[in-house]
C-alpha cells in the first residue's frame, strides 16, 4: 500500500464475504491501492486534516444518490468505478476514486498455493530420499566397521561442520543463548546423543527393517512418559490406537530372521530416550525467553552430541579410526576409498534429513507431520527390505503392517480434542 499525503488518512473496510468488493483511496493524486482481503467490519470512511482536530465521517452524494447507508452491503455493491470531486467544510477539496475488485483476487491466490504444495511436495520427498540413503549408508559403514560410538561421533562432526557453516555465511541467523536456555539444553541433549548412538547400535546388529519396526513403538513411550512426567492423561481414542502399535512389533519380533537381543534392547533404549527428550523439551522449553526455533534448537543439540561424544567414543571404542583399522574394515568388502565416501555420505544424510524435517515443521502442523514421519517409515523399511534383499515372512510382514498402521491412527486421534467437563 502506498504511503498517502500527511495531510489525508484513510479506512476502508467492507462486510462481505465472498465477491467483488471495493476500495476507495482518498487524496487529490492517490492512484488505486493494491488489492487487500476486506475485513470482516461495516464500511467507515475518514478524513482528517491538519485544520481539524478529530476525525469525522462524512456522508456525500454519488450521482444525485445520497450515500447515507454506506453501512449496507447493498448499497457499497451499488457503486461502479467514477471519479468525482467534493469538499468538505473547513477543509481541502478531494477525489474519491472507486475501484471494483472483481473475483479474480481468490483466483490470484490458487497459484500461491499450487507453488506450496509443490514446495512441501519437493521437501517430502527430500525427506524421505535423505532418509533412506542414510540407513544404506550406515548399515554399510556398521557391517564393516563395528564401533557404533565412533560412526555416530562422526556424524555428529558432520553436522557440526554443516551448522558452523551454516551460522558463518548467515545462511540462517545464529542464536544467542543464554544460561537459562543451556541449563535446558544440556539435558536434552545428552538425551539426543544416547539416542542416535542406540539407534546404530541397534542397525549394526539386526537388520534396518526391524530397527524402524520397533522404532514404530514411539508413540506408545510418549504416552507413557507424558502420562508420568507431565500428568496428561491420555484419551481413550489414543490408547485405543496404541494397541496395534503393540501387537504388531510384538508380531513382528517374534518372527525376525535376523533377531537380536542386543539390537532389540538398544532400539527400545532408543525410544525411550528419544521420547524423553521430546516430552522433557515439552516440560521445560515453556518460558519465551527459553525458546528456539526448530533449526536452531537442532543445531545447537547436533554441536553439543559432537562434543560429548566425541571424546565417549574414545573411551568406549578407543581409538578405532587410525590407517590399520581403516584398513581392516575396508578388506571385509568396501575398499577404503568406498569406505571414507559412504561414512561421509552417511554423516551428510544423517544432519541434513533431520534438518529438512524441522523445515518441514515449521511449515506444516504437527499432526500433519506425524503422518509424513508415518509414511517415511514405511518407506525406509520397504526400501531397506529390497536394498538389502533381507529375508522376511507373510507373519512379519503382517505385523509391521499392523505397527504402522497403529502409528497412523495414532497421529490422527491426537487431532482430537477431548470435549470439556461441564461443571
Amino acid at each position: 500500500m502506498q504511503r498517502l499525503r500527511p495531510s489525508v488518512s484513510y479506512l476502508v473496510s467492507t462486510d462481505l464475504e465472498m465477491g467483488s468488493y471495493t476500495l476507495l483511496a482518498l487524496s487529490p493524486s492517490t492512484p488505486f491501492l493494491k488489492t487487500w482481503k476486506p475485513l470482516k467490519r461495516n464500511l467507515l470512511l475518514r478524513s482528517t486534516s491538519p485544520s481539524s482536530k478529530s476525525s469525522k465521517a462524512f456522508v456525500y452524494s454519488f450521482h444525485g444518490t445520497a450515500l447515507s447507508s454506506l453501512r449496507s452491503e447493498s448499497s457499497f455493491n451499488s457503486l461502479r468505478p467514477v471519479s468525482l470531486s467534493f469538499s468538505k467544510p473547513k477543509s481541502n477539496d478531494f477525489k474519491v476514486k472507486a475501484a471494483s475488485v472483481s473475483e479474480s483476487g481468490d483466483e490470484a491466490e490458487k497459484p500461491d498455493d499450487l507453488v506450496r504444495t509443490l514446495q512441501l511436495g519437493g521437501m517430502f520427498a527430500t525427506w524421505y530420499l535423505l532418509n533412506i540413503y542414510f540407513n544404506f549408508f550406515n548399515k554399510q559403514v556398521l557391517k564393516v566397521y563395528p564401533f557404533p560410538a565412533t560412526v555416530t561421533a562422526f556424524q555428529f562432526g558432520c553436522g557440526t561442520v554443516i551448522v558452523l557453516l551454516m551460522w558463518a555465511f548467515n545462511l540462517y541467523p545464529k542464536p544467542k543463548l543464554t544460561k537459562s536456555q543451556l541449563a535446558v539444553i544440556v539435558p536434552l541433549a545428552v538425551m539426543h546423543t544416547m539416542g542416535n548412538l542406540l539407534t546404530n547400535v541397534s542397525i549394526g546388529k539386526v537388520a534396518v527393517s526391524f530397527t524402524h519396526t520397533i522404532k514404530a513403538l514411539e508413540p506408545f513411550f510418549t504416552v507413557v512418559l507424558s502420562v508420568l512426567l507431565l500428568g496428561e492423561r491420555p484419551t481413550f481414542w489414543v490408547v485405543s490406537s496404541l494397541v496395534p502399535i503393540v501387537g504388531g512389533v510384538a508380531l513382528a519380533s517374534f518372527t525376525e530372521a535376523s533377531f537380536n537381543w542386543i539390537g532389540f534392547g538398544s532400539a527400545m533404549a532408543s525410544n525411550v530416550t528419544n521420547q524423553s527428550r521430546n516430552v522433557i523439551s515439552k516440560k521445560f522449553m515453556v518460558r519465551k525467553e527459553d525458546a528456539l526455533d526448530n533449526i536452531n534448537l537442532f543445531s545447537v543439540l547436533t554441536v553439543i552430541s559432537f562434543i560429548l561424544l566425541a571424546p565417549t567414543a574414545i573411551l568406549m571404542d578407543g581409538i578405532k579410526f587410525s590407517p590399520s583399522y581403516l584398513q581392516s574394515a575396508a578388506s571385509q568388502g568396501l575398499n577404503l576409498r568406498e569406505f571414507c565416501v559412504r561414512a561421509l555420505l552417511a554423516g551428510v544424510c544423517f544432519h541434513s534429513y533431520q534438518q529438512v524435517s524441522y523445515y518441514i515443521l515449521q511449515m506444516v502442523s504437527p499432526v500433519t507431520h506425524s503422518v509424513g514421519n508415518c509414511v517415511k517409515r514405511v518407506v525406509v523399511i520397504v526400501s531397506s527390505v529390497i536394498f538389502f534383499k533381507t529375508p522376511v515372512s507373510t507373519i512379519n510382514t503382517m505385523g509391521t503392517a499392523v505397527a504402522l498402521t497403529g502409528v497412523f491412527l495414532y497421529s490422527r486421534v491426537k487431532q482430537i480434542k477431548p470435549k470439556p467437563k461441564i461443571a
